[in-house]
């Protein structure tokens, strides 16, 4: 590891004082990063020479964020590959829990696979990437229905219309889903208890972007023969944290997250 440069670190932290306002003056600056002022002059005249920040229209002495990040920003979304990003992501919840992990986009109807990691443990669930299976009788899946709005969903699933199921625990009910679905949404995470396969619980997360929309869900899932009511929390806990720790890596800040 080379040796941080503390002109370009006060740089970074003067932008990031941006993060939580959209504009600051440079005594603001000066106040919260306890910086000189004449630091902080140097610093924002930089910053303003390179398009980093800009003067506020009709407030010259006040800045916001300017140009170059909005184009570094789009150059970084841009360039996200959820599969790569998933699977390691994936990789470090697998580690702590050594269950299989999953993570999974909306696509109809169904939810696809498109990251995984396996369990070491002989007897595991068995999936793979590019696998689809019906939304509403997996974790994956409700967690991803629970982010539609009422007319996406009746778009998906005709309220006179009795759903498929794949085992005898799958809901086949539209409006015992919608109901379902409030629950989902109220404890921002769904379970699949052996309603696409009955030998196996899951449970699932919401994974978001740099926008606020829910753009994947990741999951734990575990034999019946190891899942009971402390594993249920614990891996619940689990699986959101890791699912916040791959929204992170799509962009996400947290707060005013959307369908």
């Amino acid at each position: 590891m080379g040796r941080m440069v503390p002109a370009v670190g006060r740089a970074l932290d003067v932008l990031e004082l941006f993060l939580d306002r959209p504009t600051l003056s440079a005594p603001d600056i000066t106040e919260r990063l306890g910086l000189p002022r004449t630091t902080v002059h140097e610093l924002v005249t930089t910053l303003v020479e390179r398009s980093y920040l800009v003067p506020v229209s009709g407030q010259p002495t006040r800045y916001r964020l300017g140009l170059r990040l909005f184009q570094l920003g789009s150059v970084f979304a841009d360039r996200l590959d959820l599969a790569a990003e998933g699977r390691e992501a994936a990789l470090k919840v697998a580690a702590e829990c050594d269950e299989t992990v999953q993570v999974a986009v909306l696509d109809g109807t169904d939810v696809v696979y498109v990251a995984k990691v396996d369990s070491t443990h002989p007897v595991r669930m068995v999936s793979a990437v590019g696998r689809r299976l019906p939304a509403h009788c997996t974790g994956l899946g409700k967690m991803l229905l629970s982010g539609l709005g009422a007319e996406a969903l009746d778009a998906r699933y005709p309220r006179d219309r009795k759903l498929p199921g794949m085992t005898p625990n799958s809901i086949t009910s539209p409006a015992r889903l919608r109901s379902h679905l409030g629950e989902v949404r109220a404890r921002g995470l769904a379970y699949d208890d052996c309603e696409s396969n009955e030998a196996v619980h899951c449970v699932a997360a919401p994974v978001y972007d740099h926008t606020g929309a829910m753009v994947a869900a990741m999951s734990i899932s575990v034999p019946t023969l190891r899942w009971n009511d402390d594993r249920r929390r614990e891996w619940g806990e689990l699986v959101r944290e890791g699912a916040a720790g791959l929204s992170a890596r799509l962009g996400h800040r947290g707060g005013g997250d959307r369908a």
